[in-house]
């Protein structure tokens, strides 16, 4: 199917298509061999954002949930999820993280919960998509936790903050505009 496709997203995005690391030279996904690559240290951070009704956020907040302290639970999920990026994302390299980081904040806004994820490894390639995994994985868990009280919650705003480390150096949102 990618051989058919190939000639057509090669003319709308021009040398882009080469440079999809997870297609071979015939358009075939491929894990990235990584062997040659060097080990170096490597982190990234991402966020999500989960919208609720303010009366939820303040049951939260309040300790009044009935299953107790999710963003607790949010938290060990975030890290959880980053561990086993590999199992969820086809194609991801199981990585040996040493650090997970999972903060979750409510918003000033009273409507709110900011989840912020950092992750860590010295190794072969990046753990971007272990932090947004992390991100992703904690806001769901945090819909899943509240859906009884507040089933038009909204996961928003998923994306990677930054990156450092590996062969393309260090990478910020807020140096691309993002």
């Amino acid at each position: 199917m990618i051989d058919l496709l190939r000639p057509l997203l090669s003319t709308i995005l021009g040398d882009t298509v080469s440079k999809l690391t997870h297609l071979d030279d015939t358009g075939a996904a491929r894990m990235v061999d990584v062997t040659s690559k060097a080990v170096t240290e490597r982190e990234a951070r991402a966020e999500a954002l989960i919208r609720m009704a303010p009366d939820t956020l303040a049951m939260i907040v309040e300790g009044q949930h009935p299953k107790g302290d999710v963003l607790a639970v949010a938290r060990v999920a975030g890290i959880m999820a980053a561990k086993k990026t590999h199992e969820l994302i086809p194609l991801c390299h199981a990585l040996n993280l040493t650090s997970v980081k999972v903060e979750l904040t409510p918003g000033e806004d009273g409507t709110s919960v900011r989840i912020a994820t950092l992750c860590k490894l010295s190794g072969q390639t990046g753990v971007e998509m272990e932090a947004l995994t992390a991100a992703s994985v904690a806001a769901l868990t945090l819909y899943d936790m509240c859906k009884a009280v507040d089933r038009g919650m909204v996961v928003d705003n998923v994306r990677l903050l930054e990156k450092k480390g590996g062969r393309s150096g260090h990478w910020s949102a807020s140096d691309s505009g993002s």
